[in-house]
């Protein structure tokens, strides 16, 4: 099987073409890593740190590069682009540091003279599997942590992004072993989840429920990041233009295609009126990259059609844009029938409902129907319903008067039901997941 990546603003433009490397090549590389474990682990804190420490250094230097290489080959913005190489060096500079943090603790026995310790160690060899639409970022905030806590790393990226994940592995330049990459699809991500220790995946929520299903049979620790519905609740309150922006720009960025992007739109009372016309009008004239592919612009254009067939009305947007790439105007739609898969699911791409609501409790009641809660949005300018919808919110992360993407690498990221699974990403939280803690009693000699 050959692995393919195409420039989606240009689908005759071939980024890359590289052998897959099979079930057998993906097992082979685990068995690498896991004979390389040992050794990276005994190296020590020291040699843990300085190792992404370098890392930062080469992907800051070729950050242009990187950036260059993601816009040609998932279609990124060039500013987004920039954002995320920058952020790839600012999540290898915070984990260089994890490899001095504590592992553990010391206690007193319950009775009588000994001394107890917990301990935290690595997993062994971590299994990565990585989306396209962050081709920098998602590979170094699960590579990062799982490294530095003595983990070796074999990663799976998806397809699409293939050529990214080749050129970080080169500027992170590691000991043999320690982080391979292994191009292809489904087969090699199977036998990656089949052989790793320790598994973190990112992507759909049908593929993701696979993967925990068996990892589960394995008994091995698992995360996965399924992506989300997100909703966006605006008071009577809130500043209508400061929060359209913050919604265009979360609903349409790079095309929609983030798990953070915003899909409903909840309006509350007087809200209504004054954020549909400012809305649609942001959306009307916002950026119109170009989605992954010709099946993601099928199923956005796909959904428009059928919404509208079902009574929704299409307020902007909808359409295939003109040009050779794979571009979709982004839509706003209203009264879209609450059974429609636009309520139910994520469809990745720049496209929202509009709900109205009559008050906060049938605004948080529609915000948490959904399954995919992984991040909301809350605008208003009053802190006590701010502080009471953050509660109630049922969303992972909640974001008060800022759109719903947009993530802190150094906090917990997950969602709550189907939007993830497992312990939590990046920050501390990752550090736990990718090691196991042992208790170790120590009691004196007869």
């Amino acid at each position: 099987m050959t692995v393919t990546s195409y420039n989606p603003a240009d689908p005759t433009d071939l980024v890359l073409s590289v052998d897959a490397a099979g079930a057998a090549g993906t097992r082979a590389a685990v068995e690498r890593a896991r004979a390389a474990q040992p050794g990276w682990y005994a190296a020590g804190a020291a040699a843990r740190a300085a190792a992404p420490g370098r890392a930062a250094d080469a992907v800051e230097a070729a950050a242009e590069e990187l950036a260059a290489l993601a816009v040609r080959e998932v279609g990124k913005p060039l500013a987004e682009a920039l954002a995320e190489a920058a952020r790839a060096v600012a999540i290898l500079r915070y984990y260089a540091q994890a490899p001095y943090a504590p592992v553990g603790a010391v206690h007193d026995t319950a009775a009588g003279p000994g001394l107890l310790l917990t301990r935290r160690r690595p997993h062994g060899v971590a299994g990565l599997v990585t989306p396209w639409n962050f081709p920098l970022a998602i590979p170094v905030w699960k590579a990062a942590p799982a490294l530095a806590t003595g983990n070796t790393a074999v990663l799976k990226p998806a397809p699409e992004a293939t050529a990214c994940a080749l050129r970080l592995a080169e500027l992170l330049a590691l000991p043999e072993g320690v982080l391979t990459v292994v191009p292809g699809g489904a087969e090699e991500g199977a036998a990656l989840i089949d052989a790793a220790d320790v598994v973190s995946f990112t992507g759909s929520t049908a593929v993701g429920q696979r993967v925990v299903a068996a990892t589960a049979a394995r008994g091995i620790p698992a995360q996965a990041e399924l992506g989300g519905l997100n909703a966006a609740i605006v008071l009577p309150d809130a500043d209508v233009e400061q929060a359209a922006d913050h919604l265009a720009a979360a609903v349409a960025g790079y095309a929609g295609q983030k798990c953070t992007a915003t899909g409903q739109v909840i309006a509350v009372g007087a809200a209504y009126e004054p954020l549909r016309e400012a809305l649609a009008k942001r959306l009307a004239a916002a950026d119109r990259g170009p989605v992954i592919g010709e099946a993601a612009l099928d199923r956005l254009t796909g959904a428009v059609g059928s919404a509208r067939d079902a009574g929704a009305t299409v307020l902007t947007g909808g359409g295939r844009t003109p040009g050779p790439g794979w571009g979709f105007e982004p839509a706003l739609l209203a009264d879209v029938p609450a059974d429609h898969p636009l309520r139910t699911e994520e469809y990745f791409g720049p496209i929202a409902v509009l709900l109205p609501a009559a008050d906060l409790d049938e605004a948080i009641a529609l915000a948490n129907a959904g399954r995919h809660t992984l991040a909301a949005s809350v605008h208003t300018h009053d802190l006590d319903t701010a502080l009471a919808a953050a509660d109630r919110l049922a969303a992972g992360m909640i974001r008060v008067n800022a759109p719903t993407t947009g993530v802190d690498f150094h906090l917990p990221f997950g969602g709550t039901g189907s939007a993830g699974y497992g312990g939590r990403e990046q920050g501390s939280a990752a550090l736990e997941f990718y090691t196991a803690s042992r208790t170790v009693t120590l009691l004196p000699g007869a």
